[in-house]
C-alpha cells in the first residue's frame, strides 16, 4: 500500500512501514512542511498495531541533506529545530523500532534523521558529517546526544567540531553504520532486516529496547531494577510457552514464531 505526499511517501508492506523523503530535486533537503509531515507519520506510525517495524529512507541518490538551505536564507524556518515540541520527530525515539536505509549523503540534519533511527544500513555511497559547521549551523536535533552514544564522545567531537565527511566504511568501522552493503541495497537490505524483526516475538524485543534506551538516565542498579520491572509482561505473555516451543523444536535456527 502506497499513500503519497509531495514531500513524503508512505509505503505499507505487512507489517512494516516504509517512511520516504521525497525531495530528491533538493538532495533530500526537508522543508519545515516536511519535517512536520515526518512528525505526523511518525505519529501514525505508533499509533498503527499493525505496524511492528519503520524504515526511513528517500527518493533518490541522497539520504538526507538536512534543512532546505533556500528556506533558511529566507528566515522562514530560523527558529524551528528538528527536536523541538512544535511536531519535531526526532525530539524523542518512537515506541516500535525505526531502520534508516542510508544511500548517498546524509549530513547536517540528515545526520540527526539517521542517528535518530534504531539502525542503520548503508550503502557504500553513503556519507555523514555534519556538513552545517561550514556555514555556521547548530545542531538543535538530538545529535549532540545521540551521536556520542552510539560512537563514543571523542570520535563524536571529531565528526561535530571538525565538519568533515566520513564515508561509509568509516562510518561502520567507528559503529555509526550496523549494515554495510552493496550500493543500490540499502533500502532492500533495511526491509528485509524490518521483516526479520517484525516476525520477532514483539513483547519481550520492545521492552528490551526500551530499557536499552531508558537506562542512560539512571544508575547501574536503578537501571537493573526498571529492566526487571519492564521485563514483566513477557513474561506473563506467553514466555514460558515460547521456551517449551523453542524445547520442541520450534523457533530454532532462525526461524521464529510470534
Amino acid at each position: 500500500m502506497n499513500d503519497s505526499g509531495e514531500d513524503l511517501l508512505i509505503e505499507r508492506d505487512g507489517p512494516v512501514t516504509s517512511l520516504i523523503i521525497n525531495r530528491p530535486e533538493a538532495r533530500n533537503a526537508c522543508t519545515v512542511e516536511t519535517v512536520r509531515a515526518l512528525y505526523r507519520a511518525i505519529r501514525d506510525f505508533e499509533a498503527d498495531e499493525a505496524a511492528r517495524v519503520g524504515v526511513l529512507t528517500s527518493v533518490g541518490p541522497d539520504f538526507c541533506a538536512g534543512a532546505d538551505l533556500k528556506e533558511l536564507a529566507g528566515g522562514a524556518a530560523i527558529g524551528f529545530t528538528w527536536a523541538g515540541e512544535d511536531e519535531g520527530p526526532t525530539r524523542r525515539a518512537p515506541n516500535k523500532p525505526v531502520i534508516a536505509a542510508v544511500e548517498g549523503h546524509a549530513v547536517a540534519a540528515g545526520l540527526a534523521l539517521a542517528v535518530w533511527c534504531d539502525l542503520r544500513v548503508a550503502d557504500d555511497t553513503a556519507i555523514f558529517g555534519v556538513y552545517c559547521r561550514r556555514f555556521g549551523g547548530p545542531m538543535p536535533n538530538g545529535t549532540t546526544v545521540r551521536l556520542p552514544r552510539l560512537i563514543g564522545q571523542s570520535r563524536a567531537l571529531d565528526m561535530m567540531l571538525t565538519g568533515r565527511g566520513v564515508d561509509a566504511r568509516e562510518a561502520a568501522e567507528i559503529g555509526l553504520v550496523n549494515r554495510l552493503v552493496p550500493r543500490g541495497e540499502a533500502r532492500r537490505a533495511a526491509a528485509a532486516l524490518a521483516h526479520e524483526l517484525a516476525q520477532l516475538p514483539q513483547t519481550a524485543m520492545l521492552s528490551d529496547r526500551e530499557s536499552l534506551l531508558r537506562q542512560w538516565d539512571f544508575d547501574e542498579e536503578t537501571a537493573i531494577r526498571l529492566e526487571i520491572e519492564l521485563a514483566q509482561p513477557a513474561f506473563r505473555e506467553g514466555f514460558q510457552r515460547g521456551a517449551q516451543s523453542f524445547v520442541d523444536g520450534r523457533g530454532r535456527h532462525g526461524s521464529f514464531e510470534d
